[in-house]
């Protein structure tokens, strides 16, 4: 015995994920993009909802 230490390797490792807030909010967040897209879509139509986006993207560059 030189003095090391033993682990217990059959002992599974512990592994955290993100924080629940966090997985919380970005659902929420998809899910309101969503809703706001089938909203838009529905009150537009699908012609019109196309060249929104067509507009909004080019609005960016």
């Amino acid at each position: 015995m030189s003095g090391t230490r033993m682990t217990d390797l059959s002992a599974p490792a512990v592994v955290a994920g993100p924080p629940r807030a966090v997985v919380v909010a970005l659902v929420a967040a998809v899910t309101v993009l969503i809703g706001g897209t089938l909203a838009l879509w529905a009150a537009l139509g699908s012609a019109v909802f196309y060249e929104v986006v067509l507009a909004g993207i080019s609005a960016c560059f």
